[in-house]
């Protein structure tokens, strides 16, 4: 229980890291640019925003990946089967029931969201629904639920909205500067010149920077969320199952997006065949499927 504690104390600690990166980046280059706008309020524009994107992307950035993966809620009516497995899983578990959002998409994935267990989201594909199993469909949830009981959910979740921002916002000066009144301001001398390709960097490096982020945030939650999910269930091959399946799925998820890849269970471009080559492993938004696959197993031995 300490460990989980101690985890959790450290995904808060990631979640105002984030924040302040994504303050400094925003407020750098609102200072860069408007040095070389000479333009004060640019800088102002720069603080406002930051506050205001941080405070969306806390309280609204659930509706945003919901509304990017074009998922929709669903009833108990609607959804018998998937409502009584979440329902049991949750009151196991010591949660509160998370709502629950079908995404129309034949591939099989799955991702859960929210800023805390009381306001969480469980998402599903059609696809998972129609492929898996009842057993490989417990693992899965299982799996999301350990994301909402380890307080994943938020720091994952946050860093779409915030990263795509700054990617936006770098794009808006990059057209700015070549489109716009940037041109007349490098007549500015040497310093100016100085500025403008500073400001050029930081448009460029700040979209890499903020993937880099997201790469930054750890992989051992899916470990972590892969354990504390078989033992949810108290059948690691039911989860190891249902991710070997979705792993060897040659369906394409067609709502799929580079921001939210990390918030799938299983990265929704990576389709490799046999092991993970070190270098791709680098990149990669997930563990390598056949690690995880192989940790569920030896939980069996």
């Amino acid at each position: 229980m300490a460990t989980i504690y101690t985890y959790k104390d450290r995904n808060i600690r990631r979640t105002y890291a984030l924040f302040s990166v994504f303050f400094v980046v925003v407020i750098g280059i609102g200072w860069i640019f408007s040095e070389i706008y000479n333009d004060f309020g640019i800088l102002v524009f720069a603080v406002i925003f930051s506050s205001v994107m941080s405070i969306i992307s806390y309280w609204y950035s659930d509706k945003i990946v919901l509304r990017m993966a074009n998922a929709h809620p669903v009833e108990k009516e609607q959804a018998r089967d998937l409502y009584n497995v979440v329902e049991n899983l949750s009151i196991t578990a010591g949660l509160p029931m998370p709502r629950i959002y079908v995404v129309d998409d034949p591939a099989p994935n799955a991702f859960a969201t929210g800023r805390n267990p009381e306001h969480s989201v469980v998402a599903v594909t059609t696809g998972l629904l129609t492929k898996l199993n009842k057993t490989e469909l417990e693992g899965v949830l299982a799996h999301e639920l350990s994301h909402i009981g380890n307080r994943d959910m938020l720091v994952s979740t946050v860093a779409v909205v915030l990263v795509g921002f700054i990617s936006l916002l770098s794009d808006m000066f990059m057209r700015s500067i070549f489109f716009g009144r940037g041109n007349r301001d490098r007549e500015g001398g040497n310093g100016g010149n100085a500025l403008f390709f500073v400001g050029i960097a930081l448009s460029i490096l700040a979209p890499i920077a903020g993937v880099l982020m997201q790469l930054a945030i750890s992989r051992k939650r899916e470990y972590l969320a892969d354990q504390s999910g078989a033992l949810l269930t108290r059948y690691p091959e039911g989860l190891a199952a249902a991710l070997q399946k979705i792993s060897q799925d040659p369906t394409q998820l067609r709502v799929a997006k580079s921001t939210t890849a990390h918030l799938w269970i299983e990265d929704p471009y990576n389709k490799p065949e046999g092991k993970t080559p070190f270098l791709r492993r680098i990149f990669m938004t997930h563990p390598p499927i056949e690690e995880r696959i192989k940790a569920l197993r030896d939980m069996q031995s």
